[in-house]
């Protein structure tokens, strides 16, 4: 469309990927929200859960730069686990705060971590892969009944990312490199 860069346009295919996984976490209207992982996937998730309707987007990583993006795009707060591993722990109160977790990072201890902060019955999607499989702490799932769903590529989300992008419905430019 007019006035939509080339590099914008390329941001449809991942931003495809975070519609997806924002679909199979179901209705975010008023949720809290943390990404974990602040890569291309894991910043497109905060543009996509906000245009949800998640009220409250937390945002980690272990490195500065995603998370100065994730901010830009629309992150509450941004959280440097590496730097400030503890962090996330005030979240952990109540049995935790946030009612979905978008997995973004494809990394164990991440993974691990964001579970003590998301509520009982919460719902985690796992969107980031890893070289090898993650081992899940399954007492956790079962004793705070969470929903733990998968979320891989896309469907029939890419003709409504382009179509987000093209009409300015998201502001991907802050990620355009």
């Amino acid at each position: 469309a007019a006035g939509v860069s080339d590099a914008e346009g390329a941001m449809a295919e991942p931003l495809a990927v975070a519609l997806h996984a924002v679909n199979r976490a179901g209705p975010l209207l008023g949720k809290s929200v943390l990404v974990t992982g602040c890569g291309p996937i894991g910043a497109m998730v905060v543009i996509a859960a906000r245009r949800a309707g998640a009220t409250r987007i937390a945002a980690t990583d272990v490195v500065a730069h995603p998370l100065r993006k994730a901010a830009k795009v629309g992150a509450d707060e941004t959280i440097n686990v590496a730097k400030q591993p503890e962090a996330l722990a005030r979240y952990a109160t109540d049995k935790g705060q946030f009612d979905v977790l978008f997995e973004a990072s494809g990394n164990e201890r991440a993974l691990r971590a964001a579970f003590d902060v998301v509520r009982p019955r919460g719902i985690v999607v796992q969107l980031g892969l890893s070289g090898s499989e993650l081992t899940l702490p399954f007492n956790t799932v079962v004793a705070k009944e969470f929903d733990l769903r998968g979320a891989f590529r896309f469907h029939e989300e890419f003709g409504v990312a382009v179509q987000l992008i093209n009409q300015g419905l998201v502001d991907v430019k802050p990620l355009v490199s």
